[in-house]
């Protein structure tokens, strides 16, 4: 009788045991997915802010895993590991929900406060107080993130430990495999995380994926809390605290985005009239009042770069259009890279073209523009269609929402020729876009375009980014285009820019445009004059081009000049004053 006790008595404290452990492993991999997650919301929340995506992620991410090295030792000094990992549990919760809003409050209220002071002391916009203690306050918000970063992934990195100690004390000896066995479960749960990253988070609010990500680290600090009720101290101040930021995490899910965007919307000179986020990027729409007279001046964002302003933008795409249809020989086949706003091919539409290709990545972009009546505010949305001309509803236009580097090998694959092509694509800002301005990039290009066609490229700043913009010209030239110009004209919005423009056999763009008598279709602004005007730079512009390098496909080089060029230039705060310089 004593030993059926004895055995059951066993048995039941191997299913105790059995049960410890599966919860413990599932834990730790669930708290594995949420510690990347928590690195990579911080870390596309920062490269947002920085503007300098690639290094801040790899930056962000290296200094997490540093911190959570740190955190492994300091886990030691924590006495009861069952209370210690609660109360873990409840700060990582805090921070992973709550530090996106605070680095946004942080450079909201840095950037408002000189024109708050200027405003209260009636100072004219350029004697507002932004250099010294103020610039200094204005370093330390940016790089806020990255204080964050530090501090979250030292409590992140005390998870592993702390779990590790509290499987050796309900065994009650040393499990010779126990680190293995966590150490698994975390790396698991990590690529877990990762992929509910890609395939779920990316896609909706950051404010949310943060507040369902620290709601996981919230529910796994209530389940220790009922399954190991008897070894845990202040167990009332525990429940508590849960029920408390339960609350907040609540309160981050339903309003978090909206609080982000008021703090967001400061950074802006102009009223923000529409903020939405789409797979790909942030759009911002801003207004500003001029009077009865001239209405109002409508400006777009992506990602907080300005991309066109109501104001000026026929000056930047009447010289991206113009100069390639006025130079080509026919004008029955056009595509166009990039462009999901309309306005690009609004200028085509103008000339007698049979078939327009489009291909931009974003496709709810495109639909935004294309029906701007169905999401944006109705003034809003009178102004856009105006601006377009409802482009991108013309029969004559085929849109393709993919990736260009992509979407052009199909078009190969299909035998595709264009009479001329437009590419209208953002700055090299970001680590992706620099492979769409490689000589891979342009080689295809190329064999898409007739022979006697051209091809004209947005190229940057010849001013602000004058090695990058020489750059685009050569890593053209590398591609294999017979002849390679390039040309620039003031955009008040943007300051100096530039295209290049290019032929594949025949004579140059210039030479092409010196022949004709005039513009074959006439345009509102521009004349035939300023377009063969716009190619004269100053004498020594291009004196050291020999030391500008080419950018291949993976060597970054017109991404790493642009930065550069970018933060020599501005400072890196002041690129993100947002006073329409960058697009």
């Amino acid at each position: 009788m004593v030993e059926n006790h004895s055995l059951a008595s066993t048995n039941n404290r191997n299913k105790r045991l059995l049960w410890d452990d599966i919860l413990l492993i599932l834990t730790m991999a669930v708290l594995a997915g949420c510690g990347l997650v928590y690195e990579y919301l911080l870390s596309h929340y920062a490269g947002r802010v920085l503007g300098i995506m690639e290094s801040t992620i790899y930056a962000m991410i290296g200094l997490m895993i540093v911190a959570m090295g740190l955190g492994a030792f300091a886990a030691r000094k924590v006495t009861c590991a069952f209370n210690g990992f609660v109360c873990l549990e409840l700060i990582i919760a805090f921070l992973g929900s709550s530090s996106i809003l605070i680095i946004g409050a942080l450079i909201a209220l840095t950037q408002t406060f000189p024109e708050l002071l200027g405003t209260m002391f009636n100072l004219p916009p350029d004697a507002y107080p932004r250099g010294g203690l103020f610039k200094q306050l204005s370093f330390i918000a940016f790089n806020s993130p990255y204080f964050f970063g530090l501090i979250l992934g030292f409590f992140i990195g005390m998870e592993i430990p702390l779990i590790a100690r509290i499987r050796e004390e309900i065994h009650q000896k040393h499990l010779k495999n126990n680190l293995g066995t966590i150490y698994g479960a975390d790396y698991v749960g990590a690529g877990i995380g990762a992929a509910i990253w890609v395939v779920f988070l990316l896609s909706i609010d950051i404010s949310k994926a943060s507040a369902l990500t620290a709601a996981l680290n919230l529910i796994a600090g209530s389940i220790f809390i009922i399954y190991y009720w008897q070894k845990l101290t202040w167990r009332k101040t525990l429940i508590s605290a849960h029920g408390v930021l339960f609350l907040m995490i609540l309160a981050i899910y339903q309003y978090g985005n909206s609080w982000l965007s008021q703090m967001s919307n400061l950074l802006y000179l102009d009223k923000v009239v529409y903020s939405d986020k789409t797979r790909y990027q942030q759009l911002t729409f801003t207004q500003r009042n001029m009077g009865p007279l001239q209405g109002n001046i409508i400006n777009f964002y992506l990602n907080g770069r300005l991309q066109f302003s109501s104001s000026d933008e026929f000056i930047y795409h009447s010289y991206l259009v113009s100069p390639a249809l006025a130079g080509s020989a026919r004008h029955d086949n056009i595509l166009i890279i990039g462009g999901g706003d309309g306005l690009a091919l609004r200028d085509v539409l103008t000339w007698p073209v049979k078939k327009v290709t489009l291909v931009d990545l974003d496709a709810e972009l495109i639909a935004l523009f294309k029906a701007p009546h169905e999401k944006l505010p109705r003034p809003l949305a009178d102004a856009i269609s105006t601006l377009t001309a409802a482009s991108l509803q013309d029969p004559r236009v085929e849109i393709i929402a993919d990736d260009a580097f992509i979407a052009i090998d199909k078009l190969l694959q299909n035998q595709h020729n264009y009479d001329a092509i437009i590419v209208d694509l953002p700055d090299p800002s970001h680590p992706d876009l620099n492979k769409l301005y490689s000589v891979n990039f342009y080689a295809r290009l190329k064999q898409l375009l007739v022979g006697d066609g051209l091809i004209t490229i947005q190229s940057a700043s010849p001013y602000h980014a004058k090695s990058a913009f020489i750059a685009i010209g050569k890593t053209v030239k590398a591609a294999g285009f017979s002849s390679v110009q390039q040309y620039h004209d003031n955009v008040p919005s943007f300051g100096e820019w530039g295209w290049t423009i290019a032929s594949k056999a025949g004579a140059a763009p210039l030479r092409r445009l010196q022949q004709l008598p005039e513009l074959p279709i006439q345009h509102h602004w521009l004349s035939l004059a300023m377009m063969i005007n716009a190619f004269e730079f100053s004498r020594n512009f291009y004196q050291h081009s020999d030391s500008v390098p080419i950018n291949y496909l993976g060597s970054h080089v017109i991404y790493q000049l642009h930065q550069q060029a970018w933060q020599d230039q501005q400072g890196l705060n002041d690129a993100h004053l947002q006073s329409g310089t960058i697009r």
